[in-house]
């Protein structure tokens, strides 16, 4: 059996890949959605846009739902202040994410302009709410959550949703939503046939030049005024579960620190300077979708090595922040969780690789024709 100090860095590697998961595979569906008006001028385009993502949208989901189980089973306090803390926020996500479902089977069920328009923005709303709420959600991880613990370990929760629309948060936001945009510009380049494709692409490229000027102008921002957390008491990687045995101190920029101590970790920013470069420079859609999946990978990945070893800190209270090393769950639970993982997660990734082999190749007018009853 492997010892509980491993086991804790493995689930928080799994969790950071479920992550990346979710957000390079359900992110081309959100910002598909977010381009629906602007890269169609017809229905009948719109309908190409839809259907390059109708028949995977539902599975790419099941990489958020893979998400929370992890943090509902690995890291019981995490789940439990962020689903709690962040509910209203959440919920505007959930809303958004239903009218998803909602759009793509009310959309065709009327042969009517304004009917249909009504479900395009529905459709549009369900893709900018949760990139920006998700962006705003990891803004705050560095801002820190108002939360604290008593001695019971009970927790209490002092935040708004207001409070969570802080300037930097929505800096994130925006980055997020950027990074999607890209991200689903690729796809659409890759998916569809012109003009859409040329109007994709150039969307593509705007959002990529606009993700890397917004992602320096956040690195500059963290490095310069927002404080980090430090632990500063000497921690057992392998001790109890218990937030409270530690103490923490906050000073600017260290949420760089590991960066200093781990070299090779600068690969992360790098990822998404040469992603989104190579989206800006490379012509062949292919190599543009992928260029942009590891630039989405890498904003994923620079922000979880700057927490680590955090994994929620605390605003009102910094030692009573979150980590890897005091909030998972068991040792046997995790190594237990860790064997089924080996087992069902290549059966996920089998499977998908095998639908989008069935699905390769554009969406074109002509398959829209031949199948206007059951297309979306």
């Amino acid at each position: 059996m492997l010892d509980y100090e491993s086991l804790r860095l493995i689930w928080w590697a799994l969790l950071g890949i479920l992550l990346i998961g979710f957000a390079v595979m359900d992110g081309f569906d959100l910002g598909v959605a977010m381009l629906l008006p602007f890269v169609s001028k017809s229905d009948s385009e719109r309908r190409i846009v839809l259907n390059t993502i109708g028949p995977v949208w539902e599975g790419n989901q099941v990489w958020l739902i893979l998400g929370g189980g992890a943090i509902f089973a690995a890291w019981p306090p995490l789940y439990a202040v962020a689903f709690s803390g962040f509910y209203l926020a959440m919920f505007l996500v959930l809303c958004a994410l239903i009218l998803r479902p909602v759009g793509f089977k009310f959309r065709s069920k009327i042969d009517n302009a304004r009917w249909r328009n009504v479900w395009d923005v529905s459709l549009f709303i369900g893709g900018l709410v949760p990139a920006l709420i998700f962006g705003v959600a990891f803004g705050n991880l560095f801002m820190g959550a108002p939360f604290r613990f008593d001695e019971m370990l009970r927790i209490t929760y002092e935040g708004t949703l207001i409070g969570l629309l802080n300037p930097f948060a929505l800096l994130c936001g925006v980055i997020s939503v950027a990074m999607l945009v890209m991200h689903g510009g690729t796809y659409l380049a890759l998916k569809t046939e012109r003009p859409i494709t040329n109007r994709a692409a150039a969307s593509a490229r705007y959002a990529a030049l606009a993700l890397v000027i917004l992602f320096t102008i956040d690195g500059i921002w963290t490095a310069t005024f927002l404080p980090g957390h430090i632990i500063t008491s000497t921690l057992t990687h392998d001790g109890p579960s218990n937030p409270l045995f530690k103490t923490v101190m906050l000073r600017p920029g260290a949420w760089f620190d590991n960066y200093g101590r781990y070299p090779w970790m600068i690969l992360a920013p790098f990822l998404v300077f040469g992603g989104a470069g190579l989206v800006l420079w490379l012509r062949r859609p292919m190599l543009i979708f992928v260029a942009s999946g590891l630039a989405v990978a890498g904003v994923i990945t620079t922000a979880g090595f700057g927490l680590f070893p955090f994994l929620l800190p605390s605003s009102l209270d910094p030692k009573m922040g979150l980590t890897v090393w005091d909030a998972s769950s068991s040792h046997m639970t995790l190594f237990i969780m860790l064997i089924a993982t080996l087992i069902f997660l290549p059966i996920v990734l089998t499977y998908t690789a095998w639908v989008y082999r069935v699905l390769r190749g554009p969406v074109t007018s002509a398959y829209i024709e031949r199948n206007s009853k059951s297309a979306y």
